[in-house]
């Protein structure tokens, strides 16, 4: 009986954990090439007790089942990375990503620390001295210095700030029929070895594999968020409902246990 409440209440805690999850896919629903979040529960067959007919015990018998659990768990938070819909600005130091890779960034921290990060989010600046940036201030890195992780003046995206400039669709940069730098576009092997680092920018967990990006670019473009509204909303609805489902439950174990206790305790 008392198993009830701690069913309801891990049940409305994951729903509230559900509910944080997608209130940040809504807050970053016009944010450029936002990929969504959503959370699963762990599956049911490994929060089951199975032992019952385990026989690989010593002695070739069956094992006590053991202690049940209480109810839901959380199973892991993952990313969709599909494809944003992409957006016409005709500005030329707007870039898009269509396929699977990343800009690569050189990130440099409050501390004053320079790492680099990636990211989908193609809204860059030319600054006075040409180098191509992102619209927080990082350089953008050049193709040598995306794939061999390198950061530094040799490593920038640079053009002449004066020059109109065109950029190919594998991230070439042409001003005055010459090619001037390439644009450091990534992939990553196993997307299970990128973390979401905050500032729509991603790390690479050690571990993690670079290669080549096969995604093309779509200069006077940017990427929008996977996100769909309504499609979220529609779930806000749906973890609602369960969180009050829970609610409930909690209330009819309560007025169980009191009836236990006040009433049939009094016998």
């Amino acid at each position: 009986m008392v198993k009830g409440l701690y069913t309801a209440f891990t049940g409305m805690i994951n729903e509230q954990k559900r509910m944080d999850v997608m209130t940040n896919n809504l807050a970053n629903s016009a944010t450029t090439g936002y990929k969504k979040e959503a959370l699963v529960a762990q599956a049911f067959d490994e929060r089951l007790a199975i032992k019952i007919k385990d026989t690989s015990a010593p002695g070739n018998r069956p094992e006590q089942i053991g202690s049940i659990v209480y109810g839901v768990k959380v199973g892991e938070t993952y990313t969709n990375w599909d494809q944003g819909a992409l957006q016409i600005t005709d500005k030329s130091t707007d870039m898009a990503l269509t396929g699977k890779g990343f800009f690569a960034i050189a990130f440099t921290n409050k501390a004053g620390e320079t790492s680099i990060k990636y990211t989908r989010d193609g809204a860059f600046t030319v600054d006075r001295d040409g180098y191509l940036r992102t619209s927080d201030g990082d350089y953008v890195l050049n193709e040598e210095g995306a794939l061999n992780s390198q950061t530094g003046e040799d490593y920038y995206v640079q053009v002449d700030p004066n020059m109109e400039f065109s950029v190919a669709a594998d991230g070439t940069i042409r001003q005055n029929n010459e090619d001037v730098d390439t644009l450091g576009i990534i992939d990553i092997a196993n997307y299970d070895y990128i973390n979401k680092y905050g500032e729509n920018l991603y790390d690479l967990i050690d571990g993690g594999e670079i290669i080549e990006s096969e995604a093309s670019v779509e200069q006077g473009c940017l990427e929008a968020s996977n996100v769909s509204v309504v499609d979220e909303m529609v779930s806000m609805i749906t973890i609602a409902r369960a969180y009050e489902a829970g609610q409930k439950m909690i209330q009819a174990e309560d007025s169980t246990l009191d009836k236990t206790v006040n009433t049939v305790g009094r016998v």
